[in-house]
């Protein structure tokens, strides 16, 4: 069973940075056949949403959201995914999850336990 595990978050005044890490545990295939992995996050009374994803190939996309203040990369030698995040906003509040699926749509999603990032000066 796949169990993702972030880590990295705080408290963080605003404009500051922060860079969340997710590291994956049971994954009886190669790190690549995680094909997306990325990042969601959920306020407090919302709906979780997508922050950004990145194939094993690096291709990356990012929610509108975002406006180029955060990047993730994915390192398949250490088997990780990262979120570098700057010009963090209030409205960055929220619990941040890794996520990974393959590369079927239908496949399994996996979910982290989650990061708290909490912005406020």
């Amino acid at each position: 069973q796949v169990q993702l595990a972030e880590s990295g978050g705080g408290l963080v005044q605003p404009g500051g940075s922060l860079t969340l890490s997710c590291s994956v545990s049971g994954n009886p295939e190669s790190f690549e056949m995680l094909y997306l992995m990325g990042w969601y996050r959920q306020a407090p009374g919302q709906q979780r949403e997508l922050v950004a994803t990145i194939t094993a190939y690096g291709k990356a996309r990012y929610a509108d959201f975002v406006k180029g203040r955060f990047t993730i990369a994915r390192d398949n030698v250490k088997e990780t995914v990262s979120l570098q995040m700057s010009s963090l906003e209030p409205d960055d509040t929220a619990m941040y999850y890794c996520y990974a699926r393959k590369i079927l749509p239908t496949s399994p999603e996996y979910f982290g336990q989650g990061t708290q990032i909490t912005v406020s000066s």
